[in-house]
């Protein structure tokens, strides 16, 4: 009986350590493996992707592909320029394939992909071998394990989790790899239409990505930054499974750190070095282990002389709560990610609702704008010109490096949506994806969900202020002076809060407080910075009142009100976002609900700061959770994994 022929297909699992399905193509014994990736048109023209990540990405695959090499002369990353789907039909046909092998993926998109290929490689006569190496446990068994329903608390998560069984120990990386076949590509490339791209805005070039199916060198190359047509990144941040083991390795030495994590203790101002590991891009992409994290963790906790933290503060709580997430979207698929339709998901009259597609029932990626000064709000806030230095900061850090602390994640996304604007969720998340790094979808849609108290997350009163909460952690103002360089020179006093110095003080700094952002630069080349684009205190009111009101009427996504808008109904007229009438169309004429908002400078600032601690262990009050007699009793500790693993200042 002939030797099997493999391919192995990369997609989040850029690495050789731990990798099951790695694992399970090579106890094939096969004849020869091709170790390939596929350039998806999706990633790169209709998902949200700056510069930034497609570098971390390209990184990992440079560093996984050298790594192929050192194992064998004869193999690396095979990279072919074409959409998976058209794509390894072919390939199966042109290398006579006998077995496809890959890591499991449950986002919405990868499940419908795969389930095409297998389809194609069932008509194929092509076996497919699939394993489970993203997350701690499969997302589709947690949620079989809860019941059959999202996983949308900790302690469920924790549950189902005992219920699937113990968490698989890692396997070693391979020591050698069969060579692979002949390579010959004796078809024709099918290119993708470019059309809607996206993209195009990360773009000051032409994208060329797919003039030839093997690269421009036919050498099977990663492509380059330039091939894509993208911006310079920006980023200091670096991909590669060498650099994440290495990060991994400078972590666990430090035993006292490791053992004794709980929940954030780090500082969000904290920067050049930062305050956290900063191993979530490389959890993302998997060019680290999310079990090699767990395990090599929980060593050091279970041989710890002294009091080691435990989940759900520990550091391996923290991975806990990234499996929550993977479960809930498991169970929701394509729902997970908007409001409209998602069973789960509170439904909040935000300003800026995304248009919805009247059969599908899915978002189209464009949103509506039912008052032109919330979509000014938007635009300064993604921009960093709300003229609240510390939610300025933040942006300008995100865009820059793809990445910001979790506390810092928490102020800006409280400020959008239940703490400012009150804009839709949505929005926010549409801007991470666009700019972290380690954005990832299923712990972004998580994230925003609690942070903007639609799910997971009930305690909307709990808000970050813009003022008080970063100076505890930084009187000096040293972050913003950094991220906002028009402000170095301010005094301390009015560092966060500079339309409050006298026009003197702000001469004297070389900066007026002035305008709205747009202009940096007045007369005789002195600094502008924006004036605020509201009064905090009383936009703080003005959402609070909002979310009692939806609270109040109780709708989610997918009651039939929310699906055909007549939820209008149940709102006044004169209540926060575009409730106007009875119909959808009733919001979007007239006064597109100017006369609901108002600019306003920064007053004083009286809001308190969000609790972390305030979550609820058992889901509080949101649809699924663990509610029982203590329902509403605040435990400690609990927070968000906000897609990244912390670490304390050391």
């Amino acid at each position: 009986m002939p030797r099997p022929r493999v391919i192995y297909w990369f997609r989040t699992d850029l690495r050789l350590h731990d990798s099951p399905a790695l694992k399970a193509a090579l106890d094939l014994d096969p004849e020869c493996l091709y170790p390939i990736w596929t350039w998806d048109p999706h990633y790169v023209y209709r998902a949200r992707v700056g510069p930034n990540r497609f570098q971390f990405l390209l990184d990992c695959q440079n560093d996984l592909s050298k790594s192929l090499t050192k194992l064998n002369k004869k193999s690396k990353l095979f990279l072919m320029r074409e959409a998976p789907q058209t794509l390894l039909p072919k390939l199966f046909k042109a290398w006579r394939i006998s077995h496809l092998v890959f890591e499991k993926d449950t986002d919405a998109y990868a499940r419908d992909r795969d389930e095409t290929v297998m389809r194609l490689a069932k008509e194929a006569g092509v076996e497919v071998v699939t394993r489970v190496g993203r997350t701690l446990w499969d997302p589709d068994a947690l949620v079989k394990a809860n019941g059959d329903k999202p996983t949308m608390s900790i302690t469920q998560t924790q549950h189902a989790g005992d219920k699937v069984g113990k968490i698989p120990r890692p396997v070693p990386a391979p020591t050698s790899l069969p060579d692979p076949g002949e390579t010959k590509l004796d078809f024709e490339q099918e290119q993708p239409a470019p059309e809607p791209d996206i993209n195009a805005i990360q773009r000051d070039g032409k994208e060329a990505s797919y003039t030839d199916i093997a690269g421009p060198k036919g050498d099977f190359a990663v492509p380059t930054i330039e091939e894509l047509g993208l911006k310079t990144p920006m980023t200091p941040h670096r991909g590669g499974e060498t650099i994440a083991l290495k990060m991994l390795d400078d972590i666990i030495a430090d035993t006292d750190y490791t053992a004794t994590f709980e929940k954030p203790k780090t500082a969000p101002t904290a920067f050049e070095p930062q305050a956290t590991t900063l191993l979530s891009p490389h959890l993302h992409f998997g060019s680290v282990s999310v079990r090699e994290i767990f395990w090599r963790t929980q060593d050091v906790v279970d041989n710890y002389k002294g009091h080691a933290s435990q989940p759900p503060t520990s550091l391996t709580g923290q991975l806990i709560f990234r499996d929550m997430y993977f479960g809930a979207q498991a169970k929701l698929g394509y729902a997970f990610g908007q409001t409209v339709g998602n069973s789960h998901c509170r439904f909040i009259p935000w300003h800026l609702p995304s248009k919805v597609d009247p059969e599908t029932k899915l978002v189209t990626g464009e949103y509506m704008t039912d008052s032109p000064l919330a979509e000014k709000w938007f635009q300064a806030w993604k921009y960093g010109r709300t003229g609240f230095p510390w939610i300025d900061g933040l942006m300008r850090q995100l865009r820059h490096e793809g990445w910001i602390h979790h506390l810092g994640r928490h102020a800006v996304a409280s400020f959008l949506t239940r703490g400012g604007c009150y804009i839709d969720w949505e929005r926010g998340a549409e801007v991470f994806e666009e700019w972290l790094i380690d954005h990832e979808a299923a712990s972004n849609i998580g994230n925003w969900q609690w942070l903007s108290c639609t799910a997971f997350y009930a305690m909307f009163y709990r808000v970050y202020s813009p003022v008080a909460f970063p100076q505890k952690w930084d009187k000096d103002g040293t972050f913003i002076r950094h991220f906002v360089p028009e402000l170095k020179d301010y005094p301390v006093k009015y560092i966060y809060e500079p339309w409050k110095a006298p026009i003197a003080d702000q001469k004297k700094a070389g900066c007026l407080v002035k305008g709205d952002g747009t202009e940096t630069e007045g007369e005789g080349g002195m600094k502008l910075y924006p004036k605020p684009i509201f009064d905090f205190a009383e936009r703080r009111k003005i959402c609070l009142d909002g979310m009692k009101n939806a609270y109040h009427v109780n709708l989610y996504g997918d009651d039939p009100k929310v699906l055909d808008g007549t939820w209008r109904k149940l709102f006044p007229d004169d209540a926060e976002g575009p409730t106007e009438g009875t119909m959808a169309k009733d919001a979007f004429n007239g006064t597109n609900g100017q006369s609901k908002v108002q600019d306003a400078d920064g007053g004083d600032d009286s809001a308190v700061e969000e609790d972390e601690g305030g979550a609820a262990d058992h889901g509080g009050e949101n649809k699924d959770g663990d509610q029982g007699g203590n329902r509403r009793k605040r435990t400690r500790g609990q927070g968000t994994l906000d897609a990244h693993v912390k670490k304390a200042k050391r």
